[in-house]
């Protein structure tokens, strides 16, 4: 028998839908045979009595989360997510890279400075990526702080906003579709398929407007087995890039081909969605975390 501390956040387990795969996940632990408790920012000097961490709130080398992270990993605790992970995974440039140094395929990208933000560079990157361009700030999550530019004045304009918040911003080549693949990889093995499907008249899968709601598609899950092998190998190539813990890889499929548009750290995993079509991966996750146990 194990101990498992789900480190988490008020503003996570506030939300049903999260909380039921939380509560999910605690059952499986526990019929397992292993102790399930939540662990919130008071209760991280508990780190060290646990044998292992499972981190279900955003992560960010700012946030308490990372300094669990941290201190389940000075300790030789197993963790989800390793700090090295959140520190590839929350910085856009930094995730980038990793996949470009590893040969994945992704989206034409370029990084600019807050020195290249001007109308001469902007029709460069029209001329060299097409239009429109992609923006994004590095350390951007749930689809904020990425946006489009289809004249050099709304590049100007959000990439002013996004230097706000970076000294460096990322450029791709926009990629049509109708949604997005995700590819859950735990320990560089697949662990579930879904499709988030991109509504109607937006080009993204979540969008924010301006009366402060959020619009976003339905989730569609796919078996594993039914999978296109090719889209799932894509998704281990990138994730070999980053590490071996759990992560949510989005990919556009572009004639027949796979192109990486990011690999998450911390992958959302609703109740009804990620798992529609993957009963199977708390029981999966359980086990990688206190695989360890059984090998001593």
């Amino acid at each position: 028998m194990g101990s498992i501390g789900i480190y988490t956040e008020r503003y996570t387990i506030s939300n049903s839908w999260e909380m039921n795969a939380l509560m999910r996940f605690a059952q499986v632990a526990r019929r397992l045979g292993h102790r399930a408790d939540f662990l919130f920012r008071p209760d991280m000097y508990k780190i060290p009595q646990y044998d292992a961490i499972f981190i279900r709130a955003l992560t960010d080398p700012l946030n308490s989360t990372y300094v669990a992270a941290r201190i389940a990993d000075m300790h030789g605790i197993m963790v989800i997510d390793d700090p090295d992970s959140i520190r590839i995974c929350c910085d856009k440039v930094n995730m980038y890279r990793h996949l470009q140094r590893a040969g994945v395929l992704i989206p034409d990208t370029v990084y600019i400075t807050e020195d290249e933000l001007t109308g001469r560079r902007c029709n460069e990157l029209f001329r060299q990526l097409g239009k429109p361009l992609v923006l994004k700030a590095p350390n951007s999550s749930f689809s904020m702080y990425v946006d489009k530019a289809s004249t050099c004045d709304e590049f100007l304009r959000v990439g002013k906003r996004f230097f706000r918040r970076a000294d460096r911003i990322v450029i791709q080549r926009f990629t049509q579709s109708r949604f997005d693949w995700r590819v859950g990889v735990l320990g560089g093995e697949a662990l579930y398929v879904c499709q988030y499907t991109i509504p109607r008249k937006q080009w993204k899968i979540l969008t924010y407007l301006s009366d402060g709601r959020t619009v976003y598609g339905p989730v569609k899950g796919v078996p594993l087995q039914d999978a296109d092998p090719a889209l799932i190998q894509r998704a281990i190539e990138a994730c070999n890039a980053i590490g071996k813990g759990l992560y949510g890889v989005d990919l556009k499929q572009v004639n027949g081909d796979y192109y990486v548009i990011e690999v998450n750290d911390n992958p959302s995993i609703v109740a009804g969605e990620e798992d529609q079509k993957a009963g199977h991966l708390y029981e999966r996750m359980v086990r990688f975390l206190t695989r360890h146990l059984e090998e001593s």
